[in-house]
């Protein structure tokens, strides 16, 4: 748990891939807590906030590719995500149109400890292919994000260090500093801002294996569902090395719809339209 510094008023809730007002001017406790331990702090405080969701469905996505030259292609696609509270979340993601890509679809079971595992399902020659712990790093269908940007974010998989308090689009934000323990990550490290007040990811730097800024994830428009939980409207991965983007559109996040565990296997990748 959270130190008293660090502890809001009262108990609202954080969302992924993201609560009420906690009208607090946080700021990082000092004295004994080291940045490592409030860092840790903060992201164990976000992840609680968000526990609890269940499943849920978001049918009407967009994906718009955009390279150097600001020439734009656009794919639509849907996710299905299911909680596990004992391990990483389970996620489905399809791809409708265009139809050369039409029923592409990625299967992730994200976990606290070890290498995800991932399954990407290819319609044109009708096979499955485990993606390998080395290729985790690799783009995703021609877009800025990576595999290993599509799991979950569990707690175990980084150590952190809390940099700073910084203002960021008028919110006032923990900014903390998180590295894989994987070794097969793209990345060394990882710059977060955390929202003070809802705990809500706001930003995104990521840091390739020379230690240079490669990517930045910025989050918007969030919406706060069943009362409780916050995510975004839209997500933008910027490649400061390529000049390239990609932006994805959420529309119509749907809770609780019953999935269960059996939605997502190998075989779901095959039966997905």
């Amino acid at each position: 748990m959270l130190s008293k510094d660090l502890r809001p008023l009262n108990r609202p809730a954080f969302g992924l891939f993201g609560l009420a007002v906690a009208a607090l001017a946080l700021t990082a406790p000092v004295g004994a807590s080291t940045p490592e331990q409030i860092g840790l702090e903060i992201a164990t405080e976000a992840d609680r906030r968000d526990t609890g969701f269940g499943d849920y469905v978001v049918e009407d996505m967009k994906m718009v590719l955009r390279n150097r030259q600001g020439q734009e292609s656009s794919r639509e696609l849907q996710i299905k995500i299911f909680e596990v509270l004992d391990d990483g979340d389970k996620n489905l993601i399809v791809f409708d149109r265009p139809r050369d890509i039409k029923g592409t679809a990625l299967l992730t079971f994200a976990h606290k400890v070890g290498d995800d595992d991932q399954w990407l399902y290819l319609p044109a020659v009708k096979r499955v292919k485990r993606i390998s712990s080395s290729n985790k790093s690799g783009s995703f269908v021609g877009s800025e994000f990576a595999y290993e940007d599509l799991t979950s974010q569990e707690i175990e998989k980084y150590t952190y260090k809390y940099l700073r308090d910084e203002s960021l689009d008028g919110l006032d934000c923990f900014v903390v500093e998180r590295y894989p323990v994987y070794e097969n990550s793209g990345y060394t490290r990882q710059v977060v801002w955390w929202d003070k007040a809802e705990y809500r990811v706001m930003k995104v730097d990521y840091y390739d294996r020379k230690g240079d800024l490669l990517k930045t994830l910025t989050y918007h428009g969030y919406q706060q569902y069943l009362d409780q939980y916050w995510r975004a409207d839209k997500m933008v991965m910027v490649n400061h090395l390529t000049g390239k983007s990609t932006d994805l559109f959420w529309n119509n996040y749907v809770f609780r719809t019953g999935l269960s565990e059996r939605d997502f296997n190998r075989n779901s990748l095959k039966r997905a339209k």
